[in-house]
């Protein structure tokens, strides 16, 4: 496993992320505890040691496995880096939810006391509060990591001129700034290279790109519109007739290259500046053993340029 630096920070992150969102029982396409438990443990054996959750992943369930899991087997707390998030409903009043100072300061002390730690290494705002004023969030989420509860803080799916106003009211403020996005990017999205992936290199903002393989679109064993491909994810964001055509040409630069379609995706999207760690969603071995082929699998120039061809630009998805 390679390590690298989590955006302009000091800290160093495996070049994969686990995605902790399918652990629980909240859903029917989410794993039990006992399948979870076997899949960080395997991240753990290969070297992984960045881990991604979020208090509402099957309402703080996910929080609660993945911590007993590091402890029992992880190296020790301080050789870990977990992030979560904080944002969308946790409950049904309208302070459970949100970006303001009282929610956050709620959500942090849940979140540890799930995870069953002091700390978080990265603590994340999981979309833009437009009912908020960004000065609140950013004072709290300071606040926060002044009270020893986070070392970094990181945002996710927004607009790039909403994430520019952050960074601008922390530095106007001298509060704490983010040093991580995690955004929507695959082959078959790209639509984030346009101002967010630019923006956020010349910000020294590390990338930790969220639904890798679209979905499982990019595993190659699935087509729009068939029973394999209808998880909640890809029902509501790869429908495209147009992504047929990405899905045969990696199919067919895999087969060239004697890997699974998997692979080549992931080493794509390794390849691009900035990317620290795409998150990678495991529901069984093999998914993780090809995440981790690809951190060791570099793809010839023609490669990209033939992978990157059949894109068709489309809308903003993921954002909400």
């Amino acid at each position: 496993m390679d390590y690298v630096r989590l955006g302009s920070t000091g800290v160093k992150v495996s070049r994969l992320c686990l995605g902790c969102m399918s652990f629980g029982s909240a859903y029917e396409w989410m794993i039990n505890e006992e399948a979870s438990r076997s899949i960080i443990r395997q991240a753990v054996e290969a070297g992984i040691n960045f881990f991604d959750t979020a208090d509402v992943y099957s309402r703080g369930q996910s929080e609660e496995i993945t911590g007993r899991a590091l402890k029992e087997f992880g190296p020790g707390r301080d050789r870990v880096v977990i992030a979560t998030k904080v944002y969308f409903p946790m409950g049904d009043d309208p302070n459970q939810r949100g970006l303001s100072r009282k929610h956050i300061m709620h959500a942090i002390d849940d979140s540890l006391r799930r995870l069953g730690t002091d700390y978080v290494d990265l603590y994340q705002i999981h979309r833009f509060d437009s009912d908020t004023p960004v000065e609140e969030t950013l004072q709290a989420l300071t606040d926060v990591i002044k009270a020893g509860k986070a070392r970094y803080i990181g945002a996710s799916s927004m607009y790039a001129w909403q994430f520019a106003k952050l960074l601008y009211a922390a530095d106007k403020n001298h509060l704490t700034r983010f040093v991580t996005m995690q955004n929507h990017y695959n082959l078959i999205y790209r639509e984030e290279e346009r101002e967010m992936i630019p923006f956020c290199r010349d910000q020294g903002i590390g990338l930790i790109p969220w639904s890798p393989l679209a979905g499982g679109i990019l595993l190659g064993n699935r087509r729009r519109n068939t029973a394999r491909s209808q998880g909640p994810i890809t029902r509501e964001r790869y429908l495209r007739k147009e992504d047929d055509a990405m899905v045969d040409v990696l199919a067919q630069v895999a087969e060239r290259r004697g890997e699974k379609p998997a692979v080549t995706a992931l080493a794509w999207i390794l390849s691009k500046q900035g990317v620290v760690a795409p998150i990678i969603g495991a529901y069984k071995p093999n998914h993780l053993e090809d995440a981790v082929k690809a951190v060791e699998t570099r793809l010839a120039p023609e490669d990209i340029v033939a992978l990157e061809k059949p894109y068709v630009p489309q809308g903003i998805v993921g954002h909400v």
